[in-house]
Parts: C-alpha cells; structure tokens; sequence
C-alpha cells in the first residue's frame, strides 16, 4: 500500500478591498448579479460573472424551478450562455457571490460537485487555467488559481479512452 495526498493552495484576502482593481470590479458585478436570479425555494441567489480571454464580460444567476432537479446553477448558466454567445472563448477570471436571504452572506461558498465538473470541463476543452474568485455579500475572498483544483481525481476525457 502506498499513501498519497492530494493540496491545492489558494490566496485568502480580508476583503474585497484587499484585492486589485480589476479583481475586485469583477467580484462587485458578480454581487450584484445575485438579484437576478431566481430562487424562491431556497433564497439562495447565486451571481457569477466571468471576465473572457477576448475582454468580453459575460454572467449568469440560479435559476430554479418546482421540479428541484431541472434548476440550473450559476455557474452552468454562464457556461451555457458563453458557449452560445462567445464560442470556444476562454475564460480569465470567474467570480462568484452569493446572497443568502435566509442567513448570512458574509463567506465565501464553493461551487457544488456538478458546477465544479462543468468547470473543469469548460478549462480542459479550452486548455485555459480559468482563476476563480469565491466571496459573499461581505467579507474574506477566495481566489483559486485554477477550476481543475477544485475537483481532484476528476472524470475527464481521459478516462473514456
């Protein structure tokens, strides 16, 4: 038997404040792109907001629905809509936020297992790092310098061969 470990390093600020400018615009859009989405059931409004390879600044919010299953996270929302939009444009910089209407919004919050996959994915196909900015309404931010650290020992393309 042989022991393995798997780590992943990432920058942890104070607060917005403590990140560069074009950071810290990009993690105040995603803020308030949680207005827009839609999340009666869990009060859980999720903004992301990507910063594009081509300068193009593109987001997306949860949407969900009665049927629980056939909601769609914000992240997957904006993958979807730049996959339409801006084919096969890489992705620089992706913020997210969060606002909790039933508690408080002042951490940051990964992205769940699916959202994680697509990520991943969307990273590996375009063979771009895609940085990652995680924080709250308020708060300490997460900046992660790579989708692909969020999801160690991954399914991927390599494994249908």
């Amino acid at each position: 038997m042989t022991k393995k470990e798997i780590q992943f390093t990432y920058d942890e600020y104070d607060s917005i404040d403590d990140l560069d400018k074009n950071s810290a615009a990009l993690l105040e859009k995603a803020r308030h792109i949680t207005s827009t989405a839609y999340a009666p059931y869990s009060n859980f409004q999720v903004g992301a907001v990507a910063l594009l390879a081509n300068g193009e600044i593109i987001n997306g919010s949860n949407q969900e629905n009665a049927s629980y299953p056939v909601g769609i996270c914000a992240e997957r929302v904006l993958l979807s809509a730049l996959s339409s939009l801006y084919p096969n444009t890489a992705i620089d910089t992706l913020a997210i936020s969060y606002n909790n209407l039933n508690g408080e919004s002042n951490r940051p919050v990964s992205p769940c297992g699916l959202c994680r996959q697509s990520l991943l994915e969307y990273e590996s196909r375009l063979k771009h790092p895609i940085r990652i900015i995680l924080s709250g309404m308020e708060g300490k931010v997460q900046v992660i310098a790579n989708a692909s650290s969020l999801l160690p020992m991954s399914f991927n393309s390599e494994d249908l061969q």
